[in-house]
């Protein structure tokens, strides 16, 4: 075995919680290494297609629980690659949530007003900019009029997506090759590696332990860069400062197997898991009443038929955001491109038994450049746990890449059942209304229920009982370990949360620097948001040299 490393700080993960810490500390002064379990790819690796090997596959995890399926990024830039760019701010009701516990899930320090500046940081740094009218795709359009025709609103959505080098294919899924989304790999981690720090792909956290000094050894395998099952060497670091910033489907497996090592986790370590309360409808038009209902034609005469054309969302609807309304029932519905992979499995035929397969369901398939597909994020209870480990990883992997299955087992409650109930009938209300469409949601029947946005599994809060880290993102009892991904969000957020992962992580840097000094770490904070216009530039450049 070699001998152990040593650096001041390891950052473990690379999306957003991750770049943001290894950029900050850094650029401060810090020595600061990164773990990233998944590859690093550049974008001409990139691929447009859906074979085994490809980008598809490679920069995936889709790890199938008890209830609950969870896909994610794994690769370095983690799910800011495979995200759809679409940035919305938390609504501000989502701070003053209560969710089961009868009292304000969010720690007080925090609120909306708190937020903003370390939004506004994010903005900068990406950038974040809103979509206008014109640049629409045609599904987004599609969506747009449906609503107007139902007498709801719709809206273009805050976006990470230079419009003016996306080429509208609708393969950003899988990572943008053009460089048109704003992805980790443009702004933070190119400006973390400008200050020195190291970024080590194929690196897979299994536990920490602590040294007599007070310090963290971190135990590591190396991945096989083609067969996600492969494990070779293995290796051991030790830092002063440990960021954690694994996912939310992977953080609280970290510390539950770390707990014979380091001691007793506090009790909300993977606990009130949250799927951001995600729900999937497809419908499926009628190109006819698409033209005679809401006058809509392209330029070559079809009505539609464009479900691939685009750039993932584009509009959304939030008029259910609503801080009157009772908790569970705000929810926003978001117009979706989702690739025919998973969804022509899971999408459903109307008024058909069974209504996943057989021949409706290739009928379906036959007409799907005429399916809009409607994503609904809402209010959802926090029921999901983590169980014991697996003996390494985050999953029990049976496929050579992206497929495993998990420790995390979720039974959706009546006040998560309830939202999506509402949220249901609205895309029906909307979509159906005039004959323009038949809806169907997606089944829960071979993966239970599923999420791209995976919350809360380690989230902070000021009561011990329900938070397993204090409103700096420190770790109870363990101090020196910090969590800054998506764990760490309380709870659901009704709108798309990468924005609000970003702003916690941002404004937990101050905090994390001054706990490094109290180590003994030479590093200031202070450092300006990366200009993403021009970092990202220098950075494809460097990348691809």
């Amino acid at each position: 075995m070699t001998a152990t490393e040593s650096t001041d700080v390891l950052v473990i993960g690379s999306g957003f919680g991750g770049a943001i810490a290894a950029y900050h500390l850094a650029a401060g002064g810090a020595r600061v290494k990164v773990f990233e379990r998944g590859p690093w790819l550049k974008a001409d690796d990139f691929e447009h297609d859906f074979k085994l090997g490809a980008s598809y596959t490679r920069v995936f995890d889709f790890v199938i629980g008890d209830g609950m399926s969870v896909l994610g990024g794994n690769c370095v830039g983690g799910g800011s690659v495979v995200y759809f760019a679409t940035m919305p701010r938390a609504p501000r009701f989502v701070f003053e949530r209560h969710g089961s516990i009868g009292r304000r899930m969010w720690p007080a320090a925090i609120s909306r007003d708190a937020l903003e500046p370390w939004y506004d940081r994010v903005a900068e740094a990406l950038p974040v900019t809103q979509q206008t009218w014109d640049r629409v795709p045609y599904a987004g359009g599609l969506f747009a009029a449906a609503c107007h025709h139902a007498g709801r609103t719709a809206n273009p959505a805050p976006s990470a997506i230079d419009v003016d080098m996306c080429t509208n294919c609708n393969w950003m899924m899988a990572g943008c090759r053009f460089d048109a989304k704003r992805s980790l790999l443009l702004n933070y981690l190119p400006a973390a590696l400008a200050h020195g720090a190291e970024i080590r792909p194929l690196h897979e956290v299994q536990h920490l332990a602590r040294n007599d000094d007070g310090s963290y050894r971190v135990h590591y395998r190396v991945v096989d860069e083609e067969d996600y099952r492969i494990l070779h060497g293995e290796g051991t670091i030790d830092a002063k400062i440990v960021v954690i910033a694994a996912g939310a489907g992977a953080t609280p497996v970290i510390l539950q197997r770390s707990e014979p090592h380091l001691g007793r986790m506090p009790h909300a370590v993977g606990r009130y898991f949250s799927g951001n309360g995600e729900r999937l409808n497809t419908a499926v038009f009628d190109e006819d009443r698409v033209r005679e209902v809401l006058k809509l034609s392209r330029p070559d005469g079809r009505a539609y038929e464009a479900y691939q054309i685009g750039r993932g969302p584009t509009v959304a609807s939030w008029d259910r955001l609503d801080g009157a309304l009772p908790e569970f029932e705000r929810y926003s519905l978001e117009q979706l491109y989702f690739p025919p992979a998973l969804g022509t499995i899971l999408a459903q035929v109307p008024d058909a038994s069974p209504s996943w397969f057989g021949r409706g369901k290739k009928e379906m398939l036959r007409r799907w450049q005429s399916w809009l597909t409607i994503f609904t994020m809402s209010e959802d209870d926090n029921e999901g746990v983590f169980g014991p480990p697996p003996e390494t990883g985050n999953a029990h992997r049976f496929s050579q890449q992206m497929l495993g299955h998990g420790p995390l087992r979720y039974r959706p409650t009546a006040n998560t059942r309830r939202g999506w109930s509402l949220a249901d009938a609205d895309v029906k209300d909307i979509l159906e209304r005039d004959g323009l469409s038949r809806v169907m949601p997606w089944t829960n029947d071979l993966v239970g229920a599923y999420t791209v946005h995976p919350l809360a599994s380690c989230r902070i809060g000021d009561d011990p009982a329900t938070s397993a880290l204090d409103d700096r993102h420190e770790l109870r009892g363990h101090p020196g370990i910090f969590v800054t991904d998506g764990s760490a969000v309380p709870g659901a957020l009704t709108v798309n949360p990468a924005s609000t992962i970003a702003a916690l992580a941002e404004r937990a840097m101050p905090g994390i620097v001054r706990a490094a000094q109290d180590r003994g770490v030479a590093v200031t904070y202070g450092a300006p948001s990366p200009d993403g216009e021009t970092a990202g530039r220098r950075a494809v450049a460097h990348l691809r040299s």
